[in-house]
């Protein structure tokens, strides 16, 4: 549930990382209905520690 830019920021950016996350699978997101009717969520960048911090952030809308 990843949108498509925050994917080609992670690979231009390459952060030492092993992915993105979207928890709780929100709806708007990729995949869960329409964006123009999305809740507010955040994209999680999971580093090879363990450790999360958030990538970006989407308002509801």
């Amino acid at each position: 549930h990843v949108p498509p830019t925050d994917i080609r920021r992670l690979l231009a950016e390459r952060p030492d990382a092993v992915g993105l996350s979207v928890p709780g699978m929100p709806f708007g997101s990729p995949g869960m209905g329409p964006e123009s009717e999305r809740e507010a969520y955040s994209v999680f960048l999971i580093r090879k520690d363990g450790t999360t911090e958030m990538f970006n952030h989407y308002e509801a809308a």
